[in-house]
């Protein structure tokens, strides 16, 4: 076996690093939210701001699904409860949550969270397609599954919650 020297070990790691490619991954913007004990996430460009605390006002005739609605910097926004829409459990009233300020070609409206878990930004390919086992009132909603701090996340398309909230209305 012939000895290399320093020259040739060096040109050797200098060919080789040519052949890896850097590919820029895309990555997407995720707001992290819970609702009751499960985590759920929207696209972040489709979230116009995060509210801690707003006064919601009751709507008489309006569906239970419809809070109420809030003013925001002279904007009246209505305010919806996610949780009835998809049939999952929310905090008692009266205990702390936030407001989601969302936003799709449909419709903006305010989207009552238990809790804002965290903003992050993830890249594309970590969001695995939903699977075939969904309940099918989330179905609909659903379009795709991350893991983040050990816990599963489901994504959910904005577009389509709003799109079947109008349907729901009319």
């Amino acid at each position: 076996m012939s000895e290399m020297n320093l020259d040739q070990i060096l040109a050797k790691q200098h060919t080789s690093r040519k052949e890896i490619v850097n590919v820029d991954e895309l990555m997407v913007k995720l707001v992290v939210f819970a609702l009751g004990e499960d985590w759920f996430a929207f696209y972040g460009e489709r979230i116009r701001e995060i509210l801690a605390s707003a006064d919601v006002f009751f709507v008489p005739g309006c569906p239970a699904s419809l809070e109420g609605v809030i003013n925001v910097r002279g904007d009246i926004e209505s305010v919806i409860r996610l949780n009835d829409l998809l049939q999952v459990q929310m905090k008692p009233v009266g205990e702390p949550s936030e407001i989601l300020l969302g936003r799709s070609s449909v419709m903006n409206s305010g989207i009552r969270v238990d809790r804002v878990v965290d903003v992050i930004d993830l890249p594309q390919s970590f969001i695995q397609p939903p699977p075939a086992n969904l309940p099918d009132q989330m179905r609909p909603f659903v379009s795709g599954l991350f893991r983040f701090k050990e816990r599963p996340v489901t994504v959910l398309d904005l577009e389509q919650i709003f799109t079947q909230y109008i349907k729901v209305l009319t």
